[in-house]
């Protein structure tokens, strides 16, 4: 009788450690460029180690191979975050969409320009009079801003758009059919996979920059508040992991995302570029930079990206940010290791 009051007390106490059960789970909707990846891996650690489910919410990502302007379902209320990049942001408060940059997902550029390892390129300036590859056609704008950083202009080079095939890009700067390739984290991966080392030039004014941030409808901002403190305070979590225990990371994504480490020197490579883009800069995790996006605009001004600057006061909200960042980072260090020795 003793040991069957024990076993009840347990299990009681394990049943209120579950942080809710599913019908208690309030669905945050979400739409980013990728489905679950190595490159937004927070989300993927975060649901590994339960910190959604800790906060009571579940994560959904909607289909994010739409042409329709992820700010519209944001606007239209099918999803509670956008991930949108500066440009979108700039262009989407010009065109009167009522949304709240709330936290910086990214706070180093994904993009790049990157030549051939041995190439004789050693800056953007060099690439005057040459053609450029280009992944798709919205890497036009990166290199065009990288340009201007350094006095040129698109003008001053030819573009290709060569897609995003691995063998297709390896091929293109291996032959010489382009000098240098405007790309991002994937690509270098891809071209590495195929046995291209690749060196990047870009200018380092292009390197900080809020690549991708979360933005939500500001008329929201209150009703989804609990909701979207706790996906933010999960989501930094997730990100706060990769500072302190890099190889539980790595496990949980090989474990989410399995075709993604195949090649395991590929995955890892990849996790490499992705803790520098999505591990905060800033004190305060996901923090809004005022004065980044301040001086950022005249860039995108000149490339031709925006019409015209904003005043970043007008859509650039914190409000979430320290809610965002309120949880003990020990505890944070010993699940993660729990999780690692259990799941090795």
């Amino acid at each position: 009788m003793k040991m069957f009051k024990s076993l009840l007390v347990s299990t009681a106490l394990a049943i209120t450690a579950v942080p809710a059960l599913a019908q208690d789970l309030t669905t945050v909707n979400m739409i980013n460029p990728l489905p679950r990846s190595t490159n937004f891996f927070p989300l993927v650690v975060a649901e590994a180690l339960g910190y959604f489910a800790a906060e009571g919410v579940e994560v959904n990502l909607l289909p994010s191979d739409t042409s329709i302007p992820y700010v519209a379902f944001v606007q239209n209320g099918q999803a509670d975050l956008a991930m949108l990049d500066p440009v979108e942001t700039v262009n989407a408060r010009l065109a009167g969409a009522n949304i709240n940059t709330v936290f910086e997902v990214m706070q180093n550029a994904p993009e790049a320009i990157g030549v051939l390892d041995s190439s004789a390129y050693d800056s953007v300036d060099d690439l005057a009079g040459t053609t450029v590859g280009l992944v798709s056609d919205r890497d036009r704008a990166f290199l065009q801003a990288s340009l201007d950083v350094v006095g040129k202009s698109i003008d001053d080079v030819q573009t290709v758009v060569l897609g995003e095939s691995g063998p297709t890009l390896a091929a293109a700067i291996r032959d010489g059919e382009v000098s240098a390739i405007s790309g991002a984290a994937p690509d270098w991966i891809a071209l590495n996979a195929n046995g291209i080392n690749v060196r990047l030039i870009t200018p380092q004014e292009m390197l900080s920059s809020p690549a991708n941030t979360f933005a939500v409808n500001a008329d929201m901002i209150e009703e989804k508040r609990a909701a979207i403190e706790g996906f933010l305070r999960a989501w930094n979590k997730g990100m706060y992991v990769a500072k302190v225990n890099p190889e539980m990371v790595a496990q949980a994504l090989r474990l989410g995302v399995p075709a993604e480490w195949e090649n395991e020197a590929a995955g890892q490579l990849f996790l490499d570029m992705s803790i520098g883009m999505n591990v905060s800069t800033t004190e305060r995790l996901g923090d809004l930079q005022s004065d980044v996006w301040t001086a950022l605009q005249p860039r995108l001004l000149s490339s031709g990206a925006i019409p015209e600057l904003v005043d970043v006061g007008t859509f650039l909200n914190d409000t979430y940010i320290a809610a965002a960042n309120d949880f003990d980072r020990a505890v944070v260090e010993a699940e993660a290791a729990a999780w690692l020795a259990a799941n090795q």
